[in-house]
């Protein structure tokens, strides 16, 4: 008695694809598999995926078979390719897994083919299309101004600095996050602005432009060999493009005191210019002489002093625990 040749059993494909990509725009191989399948499904009749495939020429049928019907589907060597749309795909991925295993039938190759993928910085998406939403719907962001943000701004900046010191990673990420927020939620305001709005796009953009023109020897033909190299380019082309009558133009005085007096020093000694610090009693004059003898030595006054205030805190604390435990 000759035995039966046994059925080809198939294979699934199960097409995945970023919805932060642009409908249409796939893999190769995605491609490449979707003309090649013998028949391509998908449950959701809206997937944005639908007008690209058919204008291609992939016909696809509207269908949210179960696992046992696909199973049966590929039988004799047949290829489906599944379009996954949403919820109901777990259903379906949980049906073949309790069919794998059972061990009573014998399932089609399984593939999980990736048609799109995300893109670095992907994500940044997600949080502006999130941004759009709140601002269109939560009383209380849907009120905010600029002005009425700016203190946020200031908070938000001095926890990723405390974060950064603290060398705390999964704080410092969570607070990078929330001065990325005060970014997006700005650029979302101003897109409202009746007289010269913008997006968080142009915010991009702009940036993105200053960083090219300010770094010659990356994007251009100009040379750096030494972080002062980089500096020199950075502090000409930043002069170029302002055009200040001074060099202390676009130092905000509303900073930190020892940061001003910093980045008022180190002003001075770039341009370069002899200016003696001006002398005189009282402690405001010390602490701009320690703040420049700080930024000429390559240290960050501001964080020198916050430094050596944890270790006094930590100090009072300590005192603090004596007296309570005598």
């Amino acid at each position: 008695m000759t035995e039966e040749p046994a059925v080809d059993p198939g294979r699934i494909v199960l097409l995945t694809v970023s919805h932060r990509v642009a409908p249409g725009v796939l893999s190769w191989p995605a491609w490449q598999t979707l003309h090649e399948a013998d028949q391509v499904l998908c449950a959701d009749p809206a997937h944005p995926q639908l007008p690209y495939l058919r204008e291609a020429g992939v016909t696809v049928e509207i269908s949210a078979p179960t696992a046992a019907e696909l199973v049966d589907a590929c039988s004799g060597g047949r290829t489906v390719v599944v379009l996954p749309s949403g919820e109901g795909d777990q259903a379906l991925t949980d049906g073949l897994s309790r069919l794998a295993g059972s061990g009573r039938v014998r399932m089609p190759d399984l593939e999980l083919l990736p048609g799109s993928y995300d893109l670095p910085g992907a994500r940044l998406l997600d949080l502006v299309q999130v941004m759009d939403r709140i601002r269109a719907e939560c009383p209380w962001s849907s009120t905010r101004t600029h002005e009425g943000l700016a203190k946020y701004a200031i908070e938000e900046a001095y926890e990723l600095v405390e974060a950064i010191e603290n060398g705390d990673r999964e704080e410092l990420r969570e607070e990078l996050g929330d001065v990325l927020l005060q970014v997006v939620f700005h650029a979302r305001i101003a897109e409202e602005d009746d007289d010269e709005p913008f997006s968080i796009d142009d915010v991009a953009a702009t940036i993105v432009d200053k960083l090219i023109h300010r770094h010659p020897h990356v994007f251009g033909d100009e040379t750096a060999e030494t972080p002062a190299d980089v500096k020199a380019h950075w502090l000409r082309t930043k002069a170029e493009e302002k055009q200040r009558d001074s060099v202390t133009d676009g130092v905000p005085l509303g900073q930190p005191a020892l940061a001003l007096a910093a980045k008022l020093t180190s002003r001075a000694t770039a341009a370069p210019l002899d200016v003696p610090l001006p002398r005189g009693e009282g402690i405001g004059y010390e602490l701009l002489a320690l703040a420049a003898r700080a930024e000429q030595s390559g240290v960050d006054p501001e964080a020198a002093l916050r430094a050596t205030a944890r270790i006094y805190r930590d100090a009072i604390r300590a005192a603090e625990h004596r007296a309570s435990a005598g």
